[in-house]
């Protein structure tokens, strides 16, 4: 690459085999990558078929959101975890963490026993969104840990995978309109499976992304890249290619 992402990382999901690497160790800001640990304890913590208050906090967010959610209603926890994973909502962060753990204070402490107990080394975090820089980093090799738990996780593979979605929402009209940032999935390359993006100045434009064609599982994770999209279209081609 003309300008490399600042770390990186393809893998064979299947086998952990690493088929490229730059600087996977490398301690970077990871903006709303965060969120993939924030579905994973919601989804953990919190039962299925729960609803979950659109709190005062939850309207307060900076940041990406889903930006119509009603204060003090109940939304279904499936449409929440939508907001938080395709649109990236901040929103839909607080409120779930709320939800889950009471604060959101009390579950960031619970994000990061987690990433502690999943061993990551890399990992800290310092809020549910990942919207707050400081003291919220990651790695590449830490996330790609992170990446195949989500894709173990079949109600989090199910959302992430989806390029929209229309869902029942207790607001005007009584839907809602999500649509993934994933540069993957709106630029439909075969075989995607989806997972997160992020961005903020600090973490520059970020990437974890997964494909599988032929019975292949890869997985890609790119950190400051100046273009996630082309980059990951790139290093997927060249991988399948070379495990042909």
């Amino acid at each position: 690459f003309k300008k490399p992402p600042r770390s990186g990382l393809l893998f064979d999901l299947d086998t952990g085999q690493v088929l490229w690497r730059r600087l996977p160790t490398r301690v970077l800001p990871i903006a709303s990558l965060t969120k993939m640990m924030t579905a994973l304890l919601v989804v953990e913590r919190v039962p299925l078929g729960s609803k979950v208050r659109v709190t005062r906090q939850a309207l307060r967010y900076t940041g990406s959101g889903v930006g119509v959610l009603p204060k003090g209603k109940w939304v279904g926890l499936s449409a929440m975890l939508h907001g938080l994973l395709l649109p990236s909502g901040n929103d839909a962060a607080i409120a779930l963490a709320q939800r889950a753990a009471g604060t959101e204070a009390q579950f960031v402490t619970e994000m990061n026993a987690k990433a502690a107990a999943m061993h990551l080394p890399c990992t800290r975090f310092a809020s549910a969104s990942g919207i707050v820089d400081r003291g919220n980093h990651s790695c590449a090799a830490d996330l790609a840990v992170l990446a195949r738990a989500v894709l173990d996780e079949p109600r989090l593979a199910r959302i992430v995978k989806r390029r929209q979605a229309v869902l029942p929402f207790p607001i005007k009209g009584g839907k809602l309109y999500l649509y993934n940032h994933n540069p993957l999935l709106r630029t439909g390359y075969p075989g995607t499976l989806g997972i997160k993006t992020g961005y903020t100045d600090k973490a520059g434009r970020c990437l974890v992304g997964a494909v599988e064609q032929r019975g292949h599982r890869l997985g890609i994770v790119l950190l400051h890249s100046p273009d996630p999209g082309r980059q990951a279209r790139q290093l997927l081609d060249r991988g399948f290619r070379a495990i042909r």
